[in-house]
Parts: C-alpha cells; structure tokens; sequence
C-alpha cells in the first residue's frame, strides 16, 4: 500500500473515531457535586461517598449544572405516583361495579311499579318465614309442656331419667335459637324496605335521566 493511500486510511480512522472520542470526553469531564451532611461540599468523578443518599449536581467541563439529581426527592415522586395509580385504580373499580349495579337494575325492573312488586314479594316471604317460625315455637312450646308434666311426676321421688332431662335441656335450647332466628327476620324488614326504597330511587334517577335525553 503506498504512502498516500495509508494517509487516507488513516484519516478516515481518525473521521470516524472523532465523534466516538468527543462523547467520551464529555462523560469523562462531568463531575459530581454535592453539599454533604457536613455542610461541606465535595467533588468527584465518581460519586463521592459523602454525597451517597443526597441531592447532587452533576457539571460538565465548564463547571455548569448539566442535571440535578434528588434521591429523597425521586423516592417521594414514586410513592405519590404509586398512590395516584391505585387510587385511580380504586375509583375505576367503583366505577365499574356502579355500572355493573345500574345494568343489573336496568334489567331487573321494567317500571316503578316492578320495584314495589319485588318490594311486596320480599316482605311476603319474610312474613311467611316468621310464621313458619312461630309454628316452629309453637310446637316446641307444647312439647316443653309435656316434658314440664313428666318432670313434675319425679319431683320430691325419684331423679328424672337421664333422656327425659336431655329432652328439656333440647327443647329450651331449639326455643332460645327459634326465638333469635325470629328476632332476625323481623329486623330483616327494615333492610328489605331500605333495599328497595334505594333501588327505586336509583331506577328513578337512571329513568329520568335517560328520558330527559
């Protein structure tokens, strides 16, 4: 190869290595600068120990601030970011289940008078449990009756028989849970008016709304 042909290679080296040469300069020329906990300032090339977990400043070969970095600042940024997400998160989820609700209205009723039929309905079938209850009681109560009599044949002679004392002991424990599942129905009632009356409330409003567009 001649003289003048290994110049030219050796220029178009240097062309394209020229760029490469400038970007590592400036990265080699940035500096880090922070205020430490001393209050004294400290300078490196690489991350000063004392600046680790503080606000730094990063200069370029003139000395001017190319990026400020704030650890405790980027930290606080993430968490409030994270929050801003799940609560974004959880208001789309109670949008979306509101929706799902108002679909589900929509379907179930077809006018007002629907709404007070299914209201009607409910309170019939909690009557009639709580009748069914009553039966229940009833009849448990009659049965305590004639166990009351045989208990009162061995009072002052002989200890009552160990089924017969099982039997009252049974009797007044069915008594005590029919009489708490009684107690429950009827308190059932003011959920079932509450229930239908916000159900109602809400088709009113979905109804109207669609009607005034």
């Amino acid at each position: 190869m001649s003289r003048f042909a290994i110049f030219l290679t050796a220029l178009a080296a240097a062309g394209l290595l020229a760029p490469l040469a400038v970007e590592a300069q400036k990265i080699e020329a940035l500096t880090y600068r922070c205020v430490g906990k001393d209050k004294k300032t400290y300078y490196g090339q690489t991350l000063p120990p004392q600046c680790i977990g503080l606000p730094l400043e990063m200069l370029n070969q003139q000395g001017v601030v190319v990026r400020r970095i704030d650890p405790q600042g980027d930290v606080e940024k993430k968490a409030l970011k994270e929050a801003q997400d799940r609560k974004k998160r959880e208001e789309d989820a109670l949008v979306k289940e509101r929706l799902r609700r108002d679909k589900a209205l929509l379907a179930s009723y077809a006018s007002e008078a629907d709404v007070d039929a299914a209201r009607k309905r409910a309170l019939l079938d909690n009557e009639k449990a709580i009748q069914e209850i009553d039966a229940r009681i009833a009849g448990i109560q009659t049965r305590q009756a004639g166990l009351a009599k045989e208990m009162e044949f061995y009072q002052g002679k002989h200890k009552p028989p160990a089924k017969l004392d099982q039997d009252v002991k049974s009797a007044d424990a069915e008594l005590k849970l029919q009489a708490e599942l009684r107690d429950k129905k009827k308190k059932e009632i003011d959920s079932i008016n509450a229930k239908y009356d916000e159900d109602k409330r809400r088709y009113l409003e979905l109804t109207r709304g669609s009607a005034a567009k």
